[in-house]
């Protein structure tokens, strides 16, 4: 292990230890050149499954783009970035769970949803537009209303007047 100071190959190990959940180690590690202390963490690299997309093509699976639509589905809400890396970290653990050699975007979808259900209504609403690709205003109310986010009495443009006749798509 290089020190990321001086880049000297010459490090020593002070202290091992194993994460919570028993997937990683925690390293202290001291430069024998410039004396610096940093840490490093080791995890085994998972074989995560190919992710079959909607037309069928097959990509490698890509945290980065399941934490890209976590985070814009959470932007301006009051969720932490740990609280998105959890979500990511349980979806990829559900997952490696699997013992399918694929798995379709849709279930990870459905999983993100979930998640973000539980979280923060707001980002399962943004996070359920992007992904259902609804094709009007009706459909988005529609959805919300069976998904019981939506009920006449929490609809907020009842008590003005509006309805989704007033929006044009």
């Amino acid at each position: 292990m290089h020190c990321p100071i001086c880049h000297a190959a010459a490090t020593k190990v002070i202290d091992s230890r194993e994460s919570a959940d028993g997937t990683s180690i925690r390293r202290r590690r001291k430069c024998e050149v410039c004396q610096k202390r940093f840490t490093t963490y080791e995890q085994l690299p998972a074989h995560m499954p190919s992710v079959v997309k909607n037309d069928g093509r097959r990509e490698n699976y890509d945290r980065e783009k399941i934490l890209t639509g976590i985070r814009k589905a959470c932007h301006k809400r009051p969720i932490s970035t740990e609280q998105i890396l959890e979500i990511a970290e349980q979806i990829e653990k559900n997952i490696l769970d699997t013992t399918t050699q694929e798995i379709s975007t849709t279930a990870i979808g459905e999983q993100i949803m979930a998640q973000l259900f539980q979280l923060d209504r707001v980002a399962y609403v943004r996070f359920a537009s992007f992904y259902w690709n609804f094709k009007d205003i009706d459909d988005f109310v529609h959805s919300l209303q069976i998904n019981n986010l939506a009920t006449p009495s929490s609809d907020p443009r009842r008590s003005y007047g509006l309805s989704s006749e007033n929006f044009s798509a």
